[in-house]
């Protein structure tokens, strides 16, 4: 952690939200959920860049079933605590996707208007089917109305940093989700 991240945490800037181990177990459980229901198939994951790498790394770790695996990197937010709403690719999806079963990996959903995109985007390439995998989702703060298939945690309305969640591109590599006051 660099000096001035450190100095922050020092001086209070950050509340505790979620713990390794309570994100761990929850991963897990995810992982079987997942593993069961695509047991005889192999899905393509989708993560979306930058966020959900270490999410979806640790996910696909516990999966006991085959999978392929892609990026998308789009862009919401910038360097702002809120998202624009508008949305930019800067990374494409490079796999076919036609008729077979994808699930797209995400760290957070916030106003699900980046998941309303994505979804958007992956029909239009005729998969087979569509799931959505959101280690967080925020409480009371949705501009479109879009169920998660599977969701590790509910969260309040906070902007939160750590675990792949980032504020201006920084405080990634924290092991736990805190809010930043």
């Amino acid at each position: 952690m660099s000096e001035f991240a450190y100095a922050d945490f020092i001086n209070g800037q950050y509340e505790p939200l979620l713990s390794t181990d309570q994100i761990q177990k929850r991963i897990t459980e995810l992982a079987q959920e997942i593993s069961d229901d695509y047991e005889n198939n192999c899905p393509v994951l989708i993560g979306v860049l930058n966020g959900a790498f270490i999410f979806m790394g640790d996910l696909v770790k516990q999966l006991t079933i085959n999978c392929e695996v892609d990026f998308i990197k789009i862009s919401s937010y910038g360097k702002a605590k809120k998202s624009s709403g508008k949305i930019d690719v800067l990374k494409d999806i490079d796999c076919h996707l036609e008729g077979r079963d994808v699930l797209v990996i995400e760290d957070i959903v916030d106003s699900g208007l980046s998941v309303k995109f994505l979804e958007q985007k992956i029909k239009s390439c005729e998969p087979n089917s569509l799931k959505f995998v959101s280690l967080l989702q925020k409480k009371d703060s949705a501009q479109v109305d879009f169920e998660i298939d599977y969701l590790g945690f509910w969260i309040p309305n906070e902007f939160v940093v750590g675990y792949g969640l980032d504020f201006a591109q920084k405080l990634r590599n924290l092991p736990a989700i805190y809010i930043l006051k």
